[in-house]
């Protein structure tokens, strides 16, 4: 008689595959967390690290709680340089998310409509700038919009500008939008393509069959069966769009207000490491707590 199998609650293997992801985002998420949260709640100085300790030894708590330094967070409430460039990150990376909704949703319905013979290579097209250092291609981006690059040079040779006229997209919100949506596309078209690929095709062939036309089964059944993918894809690029700092920096003016560049303003420029710290931080909660109640909800719908 074979012998009956261990429990697998008695596996130390499962539980270990289960700690694995909860020890990376203590490491990785949350312990540099409470660090940037320990130099927000500090003093600047003139020393380095550029900031007076805390957290060093709680002693007396009353006068470990009077030690901290909530003025960083107020100063933010004063300024409104720091609001004004919270919301216009905002801004641009939900007006980026949509542009990229928008061009990816199409690719990734054609991708997974495509024979499955060549849905290979079209997934490896998608994947292929990433082969590519990310800096290159924003760089390449400054060398097709700026007035005298490719952009100008083909518009002028196809005669829709003048010999002496120049585009002038580059330095601008525009240029922006661009080096966000060619760099983030793949982001947005991965999770499309992972939700609509899985879709069932008889769904749409019964709607057909029951005289619904084309535009309304797409409405009806493809994308509400599509909304996960939307979902992630839009949180995957939405996220790190509103952080961005290499690409408003790179291709945008000094009109660009982004809260990444205001970081490393205040980290490198000002050297203002406490301050900087508190807008990292009320940056993540403002990001993080929606997408926590939202997640909580769903749980609650399904």
């Amino acid at each position: 008689m074979a012998e009956i199998a261990a429990p697998t609650h008695r596996n130390p293997a499962r539980w270990l595959v289960v700690a694995i992801p909860y020890i990376w985002l203590v490491l990785f998420f949350a312990a540099p967390f409470f660090i940037i949260l320990k130099i927000s709640l500090s003093d600047t100085a003139i020393a380095m690290p550029p900031y007076t300790p805390v957290f060093e030894g709680f002693g007396d708590i009353g006068s470990f709680f009077a030690g901290l330094d909530l003025d960083n967070y107020s100063f933010l409430t004063e300024d409104p340089l720091y609001l004004d460039a919270y919301l216009s990150s905002l801004r641009i990376a939900f007006i980026s998310t949509l542009l990229l909704l928008l061009i990816g949703y199409p690719m990734a319905l054609a991708m997974a409509r495509a024979p499955s013979t060549i849905r290979p290579t079209l997934m490896m097209l998608v994947i292929l700038p990433f082969w590519t250092s990310f800096l290159i291609r924003v760089y390449a981006w400054i060398g097709i919009l700026k007035p005298e690059g490719l952009l100008t040079l083909l518009l002028q040779t196809l005669h829709i500008l003048g010999p002496d006229d120049q585009v002038q997209i580059y330095r601008t919100d525009w240029a922006v939008f661009i080096g966000i949506v060619y760099s983030y596309l793949p982001f947005m078209v991965l999770p499309l393509y992972a939700a609509l690929e899985k879709m069932d095709g008889t769904l749409l062939e019964a709607a057909s069959d029951l005289g619904c036309p084309p535009w309304k089964a797409f409405w009806r059944i493809t994308f509400p069966l599509s909304l996960p993918g939307v979902i992630a894809g839009s949180m995957i690029c939405f996220i790190p769009i509103t952080g961005e700092f290499v690409i408003p920096d790179l291709l945008g003016g000094a009109s660009t207000l982004m809260i990444g560049k205001t970081l490393w303003t205040e980290f490198f420029g000002n050297r203002d490491w406490p301050l900087a710290s508190a807008v990292a931080v009320l940056l993540l909660l403002a990001l993080v707590v929606p997408i926590v109640i939202f997640q909580n909800q769903q749980r609650k719908v399904t």
